[in-house]
């Protein structure tokens, strides 16, 4: 399935440029497949190193059990404060 990606117009005139020498023909397809490969390459090792659970909730779960309030008035009392820091910056 094709990906369609945008780009700032300097850096597509950078990419075409240095690709073709590069690459030659076909040189934006091979360029893009190299980036991203690169790419996914690094952020799966990051991932792995990082330990980032596959279930987020799951891993949460029960780490709030000590507060007394409910998910209602934890809302109000965020809400509450989202307006104090908001007045005090006005």
């Amino acid at each position: 399935m094709p990906i369609r990606v945008y780009l700032n117009e300097e850096i597509e005139r950078r990419l075409r440029k240095v690709a073709m020498e590069v690459y030659g023909r076909g040189s934006i397809s091979k360029a893009a497949e190299d980036a991203i490969t690169r790419w996914v390459v690094e952020h799966e090792q990051l991932l792995v190193e990082l330990n980032v659970p596959l279930d987020p909730v799951k891993a949460v779960r029960g780490m709030l059990r000590h507060v007394k309030a409910s998910g209602v008035e934890l809302q109000h009392e965020s809400r509450r404060i989202r307006v104090e820091r908001a007045v005090k910056k006005g």
